[in-house]
């Protein structure tokens, strides 16, 4: 509290300012405080039904994970005759995808995998793509007061990064995908799920990949909580995959590994300079496998309960 009236008192010094209380929302965002538990949450549930509301899903049958594994989506879906063309024409994917995404920035890392494929077809996308959407819909409509608990108690404000990637999931180019989570109080702050710019040619270099991106990232957040002074070690970044960390931390020669463009090298500069430390971590306890591809339901309730991501309406 100290630091919050340290900062008003600056703002006032500088800008007419009045102080209206304890926020409660902000775009869209709401904020709820369980002072008993010491419990700080975000979610967007007004926002998400009047989405569900927007698209005609108030009344549809309820999915319990964002996207299912019978889902097959690639541009082989996009249409191939003018009669889907027009019925394409007249369905809100685009809008859909936009609305979604702006929650799965905001307050929902679990979307963040399924927005990211939907994404990829936007410009022609065809039924089998629009199906798919309205099941992600219908995930959304039974979650809406899921969002993110933050644990207002801890007061080292360590930043954990989770990092994976799975292998030539896009079946249009066969590109893998990467995907971040980092967490400060036991909750997400920033995360990611992304197709990778360049074909892999092993699960080794789709990993490594994938973690030098992950501290790319970390290195912005430390300089963000430098900023306001409140980040006192180097992040931990946590990979499950002992070929990439053995990769960034033995910078040798390798006929397999040889051809990895110089760019993604930038990670062992930082590890050698204890800017970050990477880590190994079992699959099992890595929430980041969430963000490259579709998981069952008990996979998903794991990995959101690892992120302290949770329904608390």
């Amino acid at each position: 509290m100290s630091r919050i009236k340290d900062l008003k008192e600056k703002l006032k010094s500088e800008f007419d300012m009045k102080d209206l209380g304890n926020a409660n929302k902000i775009l869209g965002i709401e904020i709820s405080r369980v002072r008993k538990e010491n419990r700080l949450c975000l979610n967007q549930s007004i926002y998400l039904s009047k989405l569900i509301n927007r698209f005609n899903m108030k009344n549809c049958k309820p999915a319990n994970v964002p996207l299912a594994s019978n889902f097959i989506l690639s541009t082989a879906l996009s249409p191939r005759t003018l009669e889907e063309s027009r019925y394409m024409e007249n369905t809100p994917y685009s809008s859909a995808v936009g609305s979604v995404m702006y929650s799965m920035i905001s307050t929902r890392p679990d979307l963040a995998q399924a927005i990211s494929v939907f994404s990829r077809y936007m410009a022609k996308p065809g039924k089998g793509h629009w199906y798919a959407m309205k099941w992600l819909l219908r995930y959304i409509s039974s979650t809406t007061s899921v969002g993110l608990i933050y644990d207002c108690s801890n007061s080292e404000l360590e930043l954990i990064g989770y990092v994976d990637s799975d292998y030539a999931g896009d079946r249009d180019k066969r590109r893998s995908t990467s995907s971040y989570f980092f967490i400060i109080a036991g909750c997400c702050v920033s995360w990611k799920s992304q197709l990778q710019s360049v074909v892999a040619l092993s699960t080794t270099e789709a990993e490594y990949i994938a973690v030098t991106e992950a501290v790319k990232e970390a290195i912005w957040l430390q300089g963000l909580l430098n900023e306001i002074n409140v980040f006192k070690e180097k992040s931990i970044i946590y990979t499950d995959s002992q070929s990439a960390l053995h990769l960034c931390k033995n910078p040798v020669f390798h006929e397999r590994t040889k051809h990895i463009e110089v760019k993604y090298h930038f990670i062992r500069d930082q590890i050698s300079d204890g800017v970050v430390e990477v880590d190994k971590i079992s699959t099992e306890d890595n929430p980041a496998d969430m963000g490259t591809k579709v998981v069952p339901y008990s996979k998903l309730k794991h990995c959101l309960n690892l992120l302290k991501i949770g329904d608390y309406g």
